[in-house]
């Protein structure tokens, strides 16, 4: 796979075409795994991972399952590549900072992403536009079976799926949601569903997951127990949460508009006004005017964009990419000039290098 030709498409999961897309950014199922002849990661020598790599990514290529998957030696890559990959949601920085040999292997569609010798042999991770948890669990599902006839899983009758972490054993899952809640950062009211989450052993992550600062209002809701229940117990909890959280998020918006429709779109305007025609720009502002574009969009106080296009822009502006746009290494200050340059010609055609 050529990462380059990445630079010049978006993923699904960008393109805002699916269910409640307006709020769920991307619904994402990841699976935690372990060989059972081999030892875990944080215990195997670099043979042994480079054994585990090419069986797994040999393996995996040729898997008889719909879309199919191009392996990238993570190990060979330098750091802005590694870091692009993580801007792109197909790679955790747990692989991307790793020592020793690791790979991925990337569906083209970039919804489907496995990676080897991470924290365990194999994440494997599906990754949907909007609130569809349901096909993202059948999907991975069925490429969990796949992968399941060609290797032996490390499993316990009584802890299930063995992982480096014992928070991970059982099944092994994470079911995450990525929410967009500007409406109710604005008002002070996210305070509430953070509470009200964590009583209910939920975690509320930032955009990269766990480790990660929210940025740009966007927040990961995902569940931390993954023992004592079954896949589908754990998936329908989430599945429960996320709709309130719209609801409450829509009705704030709602009231916004109805109460204070002015200065709501006076800030929306003003943030548009300067992405538009920033000279320098760092990556947290635009997070943040983004995250205001955005939802002007989905109020329809800003006509002239689609949504699909301000998700492009939140990730294409991230360092990494910027970087890979222009071809170059820059610096954090060369940097803020390249992504006003790349915010003016997305939203006015004005390009000044």
């Amino acid at each position: 796979m050529n990462l380059n030709a990445l630079i010049e498409t978006s993923g699904e999961w960008l393109r805002g075409g699916g269910p409640e897309s307006d709020i769920v950014v991307s619904s994402r199922i990841r699976l935690a795994r372990n060989l059972a002849q081999f030892p875990f990661p944080i215990r195997a020598s670099d043979a042994v991972k480079a054994e585990v790599s090419e069986l797994l990514c040999n393996r995996l290529l040729d898997l008889d399952f719909g879309p199919q998957l191009y392996s990238l030696d993570v190990g060979d890559l330098n750091e802005v590549d590694r870091q692009f990959l993580v801007e792109r949601q197909l790679i955790s920085r747990e692989l991307s900072d790793g020592v020793g040999p690791r790979c991925v292997c990337i569906s083209r569609e970039e919804n489907l992403s496995v990676m080897v010798n991470e924290e365990d042999h194999l994440r494997v991770q599906v990754l949907h536009s909007g609130f569809s948890l349901g096909d993202t669990w059948s999907q991975i599902s069925e490429l969990d079976d796949n992968i399941e006839q060609h290797v032996t899983y490390a499993f316990s009758d009584r802890f299930g799926y063995l992982t480096s972490c014992p928070t991970n054993c059982g099944t092994g899952i994470r079911v995450s949601v990525m929410l967009h809640l500007p409406a109710l950062v604005l008002t002070k009211e996210i305070q509430k569903v953070f509470q009200a989450l964590q009583k209910i052993s939920l975690a509320v992550r930032g955009l990269y997951g766990e480790g990660s600062q929210a940025m740009g209002d966007f927040y990961q809701v995902s569940n931390q127990v993954t023992l004592g229940k079954s896949e589908q117990q754990i998936i329908e909890n989430v599945q429960e949460v996320i709709p309130n959280i719209i609801a409450y998020e829509r009705r704030v918006r709602n009231k916004l508009v109805s109460e204070n429709r002015r200065n709501l779109h006076d800030q929306i305007a003003r943030a548009y006004g300067i992405l538009r025609n920033a000279q320098t720009i760092s990556s947290e502002e635009t997070m943040h005017l983004l995250s205001s574009v955005r939802m002007g969009v989905n109020l329809g106080l800003i006509d002239e964009l689609e949504m699909a296009t301000v998700n492009e822009m939140l990730i294409q502006t991230q360092p990494a990419h910027l970087q890979k746009l222009r071809g170059e290494d820059l610096q954090s200050a060369e940097r803020n000039v390249a992504r006003a340059s790349y915010l003016r010609e997305r939203l006015t055609g004005d390009f000044t290098g």
